[in-house]
């Protein structure tokens, strides 16, 4: 992935379109965690694509561009959900309806959306993208001790919520 990054630095518009769709999945699974909305992902993920590639020289370590790469995301996802609520602080919101219905759902998405926010976004980047507790924590911008407290709390949150699922009774009559 480093030498598509050069390559794009340098100048290599189809070295940055693969990066890009190299990338797109885990833009897409980020942006999902914040917005649920497809339309807000694609504006999101169309906004990223075009700041990267204007501020591509900017990169000091190509080494970290996904880090980068989901920072811009993170921001461009905060700017649209400020737009859709301009009178709401963003470490507010959390939206734990239901994805649109067209939006194909698996059990480790249903998980993900019964989080707030700051738990899923970690659990995503940590269980589902493999990457670091620093890098997490750069992109982000929290300390990697924070990255490691989210996880040990949305794990807990998790198991809590599991437990009483298992220890409702049964609504099923015969």
């Amino acid at each position: 992935m480093e030498q598509l990054v050069n390559a794009a630095i340098s100048g290599d518009d189809d070295a940055f379109v693969l990066l890009m769709e190299k990338n797109m999945q885990s833009m897409y699974k980020a942006a999902w965690v914040y917005l649920k909305k497809e339309e807000d992902i694609a504006d999101a993920i169309q906004d990223t694509i075009l700041a990267c590639y204007e501020k591509l020289n900017t990169l000091k370590n190509p080494q970290y561009f996904k880090t980068w790469m989901i920072r811009i995301l993170l921001n461009k996802c905060k700017d649209i959900l400020k737009q859709s609520h301009p009178y709401t602080d963003i470490a507010d919101i959390t939206d734990n309806g239901a994805p649109d219905l067209g939006y194909e759902r698996s059990e480790w998405q249903d998980l993900l959306a019964s989080l707030d926010e700051k738990y899923s976004i970690v659990f995503l980047m940590y269980y589902y993208e493999q990457m670091p507790v620093k890098e997490i924590g750069k992109a982000l911008q929290i300390s990697p001790n924070t990255v490691l407290t989210r996880l040990r709390r949305g794990k807990q949150k998790l198991l809590q919520a599991l437990q009483s699922e298992s220890s409702a009774p049964s609504t099923c009559h015969y």
